[in-house]
């Protein structure tokens, strides 16, 4: 399994809306215990298994900017030999209200630049994505639509945590369903 949580690096995009795959992620990598991150196909990558006899997991935070996260993920596919129908994007989501969790197995890339460039970069669509809503602002005004995904959350903090824990907990599910049951029966929209 390769787990890509989706962000951009750096302090100032630290706690946005935008870096929540990126929280998803390393809240993850705590629960299963995983070694410290290390960079490698450039971003940071943490191996192990996700749990006591879990399988075994990659979670990579690609460290290239959100518009160009397919150009770690798919080195790091490429050579961990990771199928596409084995990957977990974890990404925030501006079509679901706030604290909205839901996951699906490809379809449309939407107007999610990181999404796009993970389908460019790992070969297609067609990968799982556990989708974290954030709300959508009032407005369809590219510029504040940017604005609302770039910036820091409004929601209390405790909120937003069990936002992260939600997220995490979906994506830990959805693990579990892709290695266990046949690939028809793990299709399913979550």
């Amino acid at each position: 399994m390769l787990v890509i949580g989706l962000g951009n690096p750096g302090g100032r995009y630290a706690s946005t809306r935008h870096n929540l795959g990126f929280e998803v992620a390393d809240e993850l990598a705590r629960r299963w215990q995983l070694p410290k991150a290390r960079k490698r196909y450039g971003g940071l990558i943490a191996e192990g298994r996700s749990g006591t006899g879990g399988p075994r997991v990659a979670v990579l935070l690609p460290q290239t900017f959100m518009n160009e996260s397919g150009s770690a993920a798919g080195p790091a596919r490429g050579e961990l030999g990771v199928p596409l129908d084995r990957i977990v994007a974890l990404h925030d989501e501006i079509d679901l209200p706030f604290g909205e969790v839901r996951s699906k197995l490809g379809g449309g890339l939407a107007g999610h630049n990181g999404l796009k460039s993970l389908g460019r970069g790992l070969g297609g669509p067609e990968f799982w994505r556990v989708r974290a809503g954030v709300g959508r602002p009032d407005s369809t005004d590219p510029e504040l639509v940017s604005a609302h995904v770039l910036g820091r959350f409004s929601e209390p903090a405790e909120q937003v945590r069990d936002l992260i824990g939600a997220a995490a907990d979906e994506a830990e599910r959805l693990i579990e369903r892709i290695t266990t049951e046949t690939p028809e029966e793990a299709s399913g929209d979550g």
